[in-house]
């Protein structure tokens, strides 16, 4: 059997006991990060970045 912990437990006793809640869970996941993506923006994103020194901190001079 493998550990679950305290909380687990806990989280999935809550769960089953208001399984509203889980439809809750779907609109906010919705809300905040299931959006459609655009290609063209991934791609521009893509292009813009510039590379980062290994080690920022460090002073060169």
């Amino acid at each position: 059997m493998p550990y679950v912990s305290d909380f687990t437990k806990f989280i999935n006793g809550w769960l089953k006991q208001h399984p509203e809640e889980l439809d809750e869970q779907q609109k906010g996941r919705a809300l905040w990060w299931d959006k459609p993506q655009d290609p063209a923006v991934q791609q521009a994103n893509a292009e813009s970045k510039v590379a980062q020194k290994p080690y920022p901190y460090f002073s060169q001079n």
